[in-house]
């Protein structure tokens, strides 16, 4: 293990953030990390990776891989993961030893497991949809008649993005969302009528200091993030106890870094849908449009500086860039030109040399006088810029 860094008089290059995962927010973090001159080492099983442009060092393994995660705690001053697919034991193992790790292993063990983490908010009275554990099909079917048609059946974990979810809309679904999952732990979830879906990044350091981001509006599709609009058109109220809850799911986990923690909204109400324990897809509006960005209070938080609340600058819409549907392979971006000439544009492309269905390759943010206006162009810019095939290449998977 390095020796501890004295953070009150930090030096050019002289601490050492070790990054599990290098996909786009592991590209991002590291961005602002330069910024502050930081040395960044990385773990990702994929060598060309986003954040291999800008690592000082790469490990390229599992992200489970006890022997590699060890050689990057080696590297680190500071231990943190950009995606829950990371080894929460083999972390606690390396926190009994003295290593530096935020978010805590035991913060991502109880995250990484969707049935874990309702259940730990349901003990700390934050509100959560109805929730079961599935033991069977019979019993899943109890559960069903029980909450009422639709439902949610969920794998515990690793899944992201929508795709480990599936919905049982009547009875003959559940059978065939028990096989859709055969072999994973799964829960059902009472399915909200929400009217909107909302988030709020949270960020906490060591210090046990707290600063909440503005809400924002999430619109899905096919259970991915498509538009994130800022500010998020609710009612004080709602936002007050939207950061309230928000805090509140945070310092529950003791958690150190910036949080996701996205929810429902239903007639004034709201229930957490899930937390994530590392920067989030919602929050790339900040890097445009607020004082600080989530990924600068990130850094901050784990290497225990001083956090400052963050001040929205502008209303903005963030869209996301997706993979071509039933294609993976080589791709371009098409429509830049275009694109670039309108106002208030922000266009950030992730490095992926491969494109898959629904991948996210990019975003870009849109900041104007309102939301409505910023809404408008994102959809104009939205209809210039296309991911395509290479040009000749016909091959399709």
């Amino acid at each position: 293990m390095k020796p501890s860094f004295d953070k009150s008089q930090l030096a050019p290059n002289n601490i050492t953030l070790g990054i599990i995962g290098g996909g786009q927010l592991g590209k991002m973090i590291g961005i602002e990390a330069k910024r502050m001159s930081l040395n960044l080492a990385y773990l990702d099983p994929d060598k060309t990776c986003p954040a291999s442009t800008i690592a000082d060092q790469m490990i390229v393994s599992d992200f489970k891989d006890e022997k590699s995660i060890l050689e990057l705690a080696r590297k680190s001053d500071v231990l943190t993961y950009e995606i829950e697919l990371a080894n929460s034991l083999v972390l606690k193992d390396l926190e009994s030893k003295g290593h530096v790790v935020h978010p805590a292993s035991g913060v991502l063990n109880t995250i990484q497991n969707k049935l874990r983490q309702k259940r730990f908010l349901k003990t700390k009275g934050i509100p959560v949809p109805e929730f079961e554990e599935v033991t069977s099909v019979e019993q899943a079917r109890k559960i069903c008649k029980e909450f009422d048609y639709p439902l949610i059946l969920k794998a515990c974990e690793d899944s992201y993005d929508g795709r480990g979810n599936f919905l049982i809309r009547s009875p003959r679904d559940v059978e065939r969302g028990i096989r859709y999952f055969e072999g994973r732990k799964c829960m059902i979830e009472k399915f909200i009528h929400f009217s909107k879906e909302v988030s709020v990044m949270v960020a906490r350091n060591t210090r046990g200091q707290i600063v909440s981001f503005p809400l924002v509006q999430n619109i899905h599709t096919n259970g991915i993030l498509d538009t994130t609009i800022v500010p998020a058109g609710v009612n004080g109220n709602v936002e007050s106890n939207a950061k309230l809850i928000a805090e509140k799911v945070v310092k529950s986990l003791k958690g150190v870094g910036i949080f996701g923690i996205e929810m429902f909204l239903d007639d004034n109400k709201l229930m957490i849908n899930e937390i994530a324990p590392r920067p989030h897809n919602s929050g790339h509006y900040s890097i445009e449009a607020c004082s600080v960005s989530q990924f600068e209070l990130h850094i901050r938080a784990v290497l225990g500086l001083p956090l400052v609340k963050p001040r929205l600058l502008t209303p903005v819409v963030m869209m996301n860039i997706l993979g071509i549907p039933n294609y993976t392979g080589e791709y371009s971006f098409r429509g830049i030109d275009k694109a670039l000439a309108i106002p208030g544009l922000k266009l950030h492309f992730y490095g992926k040399r491969i494109t898959k269905p629904q991948r996210k390759l990019g975003h870009f943010t849109i900041t104007a006088e309102n939301t409505e206006e910023a809404l408008s162009t994102a959809r104009r810019v939205r209809s210039l810029l296309r991911v395509g095939k290479p040009r000749g290449n016909k091959k399709e998977n």
